[in-house]
């Protein structure tokens, strides 16, 4: 990178040009990225042009240029969003005091974990969906993919970019270690579950990106309230990128209901198998699984871990600002859904230690409002089904409801009951072979797979026919 001109090849707002000792570290990880992007990035797709959004700065006509690259030619930049003048912290016990421009140094190290922690969910998904362009169902939707792709990488280098430049050796060293580790690898696996996950179709691949970066959504947000400044402005604008990835996943979701209620009012069946398409329970299966491994991402009901974060004013709760209290919670309740002998219920719990809980209860809700609108699809279609968000305690690995066996609708299983239904609710092996026998590629410009509607519009102004990918 010796010479580079930092502003073309890494357009950013963070003055890396006049920064040697940042430059130094950039310079010998960005060939170590780009050797993981060979890996680990898109497979078999890194000679095709893309029509790509790419940012350039932070303001309305930088941040989103258009136009066909190579994704290993992407410009990978780093942005913060525009200061906030005179910005104070918002909550805990620093709240009313200046943002810090610097590390704490009596939170350096809860500070690098909580950026490690978020930075290593970003090549985790690059990885999980590595194959995925293989069986794209259009040209469009695997330009989304691709999309979706290169901002996870740049939302790497944001985090990079963090640790190089407040964290010293530690921070270049974590820095190596974000692409060292590997999604399911069983010797240095991602630090997430939800993130080791196989995202082996394109079904599972629109859910991940409804609820598992609707999960990244809600963390971004919480960090984008932090006291370090440099933080929150890097959460803040990422957050624009992130509405793209949910995006797909809504409206990718809604298409496949929407192609299933076509062929089920066409065919006068609920079996739409027979016409290459998913059904309705299969996708209530593949929503089930996926809003479950996500609810996990938030971590246990009552934590203590969620209580210094928010006390040492790191991480704040989902739109802290707007909300009517003291934003230090030190005598507050909080209601927590708990496992109280064989039933479910809800009991006050002190607001602190309950933040995980309450950024799950928002997490809910704006699942929720998506659930809402696929429904009107079905409705709009004639057909009586109606999607359901399963029960927070339904399949969950991490808190109180650990291996508890609920139901979706919230009631208390044994285990042959378990046993007996969990095939009704989760996918079985014959469902994703189902799924895996229609993975077969479509990439005829303005052509679709069956399982799949198209979209209401194209990306950017352009048609839906439009040559989104033009394979190499």
């Amino acid at each position: 990178m010796a010479g580079v001109d930092y502003t073309e090849r890494i357009p950013n707002n963070v003055n890396l040009g006049e920064n040697r000792r940042l430059q130094r570290a950039l310079e010998e990880w960005q060939p170590k990225f780009l050797e993981w992007w060979r890996d680990m990035g898109p497979h078999g797709s890194q000679a095709n042009d893309v029509y790509l959004r790419t940012a350039v700065s932070v303001d309305p006509q930088g941040w989103a240029q258009f136009g066909y690259l190579k994704m290993p030619d992407y410009r990978w930049g780093i942005f913060l969003a525009e200061p906030e003048p005179a910005r104070a912290i918002p909550f805990g016990d620093h709240k009313g005091r200046p943002v810090w421009q610097d590390v704490p140094g009596e939170y350096r190290g809860v500070l690098r974990r909580l950026i490690v922690t978020q930075g290593d969910t970003e090549p985790a998904s690059v990885e999980q969906q590595r194959h995925l362009g293989r069986t794209c169902p259009s040209l469009y939707d695997l330009r989304n993919l691709f999309q979706v792709n290169v901002e996870e990488g740049r939302h790497l280098w944001a985090m990079v970019y963090l640790l190089d430049a407040y964290f010293g050796r530690d921070g270049r060293e974590e820095s190596e270690g974000l692409l060292q580790r590997r999604s399911g690898d069983p010797d240095k696996p991602r630090i997430l579950g939800a993130f080791n996950e196989k995202t082996p179709d394109w079904i599972s691949y629109l859910m991940f990106t409804y609820f598992t970066d609707r999960d990244g959504k809600y963390q971004l947000a919480s960090l984008a309230e932090s006291g370090f400044d440099p933080l929150s402005r890097t959460c803040r604008f990422m957050l624009t990128e992130e509405a793209h990835h949910m995006f797909v996943g809504e409206t990718g979701v809604g298409r496949v209901v929407q192609r299933t209620c076509e062929l089920m009012r066409q065919g006068k069946t609920d079996d739409v198998r027979t016409y290459g398409a998913i059904d309705l329970p299969t996708i209530q299966k593949y929503l089930n699984f996926h809003c479950s491994v996500s609810l996990d991402l938030f971590g246990s009901e009552i934590s203590t871990n969620a209580a210094n974060f928010y006390t040492m004013s790191l991480k704040g709760r989902f739109e802290e600002t707007k909300k009517n209290d003291d934003h230090q919670l030190k005598d507050a309740t909080y209601p927590v859904t708990e496992l109280d002998g064989d039933k479910v219920t809800v009991r006050e719990e002190p607001a602190l230690p309950s933040l995980n809980e309450r950024l799950r209860d928002d997490y809910i809700a704006d699942c929720q409002r998506g659930v809402d609108r696929w429904n009107r699809i079905v409705k709009e279609h004639g057909v009586d089904f109606e999607l359901r968000l399963p029960h927070r305690a339904f399949h969950r690995k991490i808190g109180v409801f650990t291996d508890v066996r609920v139901s979706p609708d919230g009631r208390l299983l044994t285990e042959a009951e378990w046993g007996a239904k969990k095939h009704e609710w989760l996918p079985t092996p014959a469902d994703e072979a189902y799924i895996q026998s229609l993975m077969q590629p479509v990439t005829e410009r303005g052509k679709f797979a069956n399982w799949i509607a198209p979209p209401a519009r194209g990306v950017n102004g352009q048609p839906v026919d439009f040559e989104y990918v033009r394979l190499a």
